[in-house]
């Protein structure tokens, strides 16, 4: 019997692939660079597919945009625009013969931590995933909570007061860590606004010119927890997205958590402490995660290792 699933990331750069058996062990990884045409891009994918379709008995897939994981249609795409309305099972399936599963790359984080990561265990918790804009998977009951239009999680769309609303008045903008990274990188001098390892050196050397600048981010993320676990009083925020490698990140976050609550005792007193930590999972996530969604669609029995 075959053994493998083949799980699949869809990236704006980069598609990630990786053979991964039952348990979550990945057996096998390779990317390719993401075509931004659709009819190379499905060739691309059906290429990929048929070199290991001897060894898979399901594909997995991970993808931007709103994802409806019960027929695999794909609104908006993310940064992949090309890909809205377009069904990978309806696309897949007839070809391959095989189950086949869709799910939002923020959410598959989400599923990755609650099947074998540091939420594993948790009945309410939250990946907060921090990139771009704001990503996220909320795990409600012990199963991710998708909402009625499957778009529940997307935290970039949290909102501040502003007389003339606009995208720069979100989580989404000021809690970036792109933009932390840009903004850091401009007072710096570096050449490439988006190298992420000058900003982080700066960073993690505190240096003082630079290093209210991750504060304020931090407090940003921080604010935003407040008022999640307000509404939602959660047991466990984990934090991901490529910046949460930074161990620093997630302390600074815990910190500033911490601070706003010491400002405001009614609040401390009233509304327990959620637990904040890192996410276990960084660039595997969305693969395992979009393999546990299919499991979960073939209602298999799944391994979970104790962590």
């Amino acid at each position: 019997m075959k053994k493998n699933y083949l799980s699949i990331d869809i990236g704006g750069t980069n598609i990630k692939l990786a053979l991964i058996d039952h348990s979550g062990q990945i057996q096998s990884k390779k990317q390719v660079r993401t075509p931004h045409e659709y009819g190379a891009f499905i060739a691309t994918l059906e290429n990929e597919i048929e070199l290991v379709l001897d060894e898979i008995r399901g594909i997995a897939f991970s993808c931007p945009g709103k994802i409806d994981t019960e027929t695999g249609m794909i609104s908006f795409g993310g940064a992949l625009p090309f890909l809205d309305g377009i069904s990978f099972i309806d696309e897949f399936q007839p070809k391959f013969a095989l189950p086949i599963s869709v799910i939002n790359d923020g959410k598959a984080a989400a599923l990755s931590e609650l099947w074998l990561g540091n939420l594993n265990g948790i009945e309410n918790g939250l990946a907060l995933v921090l990139g771009t804009g704001i990503g996220g998977g909320l795990i409600l009951d012990g199963k991710l909570y998708q909402g009625k239009n499957f778009q529940a999680g997307e935290l970039s769309f949290m909102m501040k007061p502003s007389d003339k609303p606009s995208f720069d008045d979100t989580y989404g903008k000021t809690g970036s860590a792109v933009g932390l990274v840009k903004s850091v990188n401009r007072v710096l001098g570096t050449e490439d606004l988006k190298d992420g390892a000058a900003a982080f050196e700066a960073i993690n050397q505190k240096d003082p010119n630079v290093y209210p600048i991750f504060e304020a981010f931090a407090r940003e993320i921080a604010y935003m927890i407040c008022n999640i676990q307000a509404i939602l009083d959660l047991e466990k925020i984990v934090i991901g997205g490529g910046i949460s490698a930074q161990p620093i990140v997630t302390e600074e976050i815990r910190k500033q958590y911490r601070a706003i609550r010491a400002g405001l005792p009614f609040v401390e007193i009233t509304l327990t402490e959620v637990e904040i930590d890192s996410c276990r999972f960084l660039n595997d996530a969305n693969l395992l995660g979009a393999l546990y969604q299919l499991l979960l669609n073939a209602d298999e029995e799944l391994s979970m290792p104790s962590i």
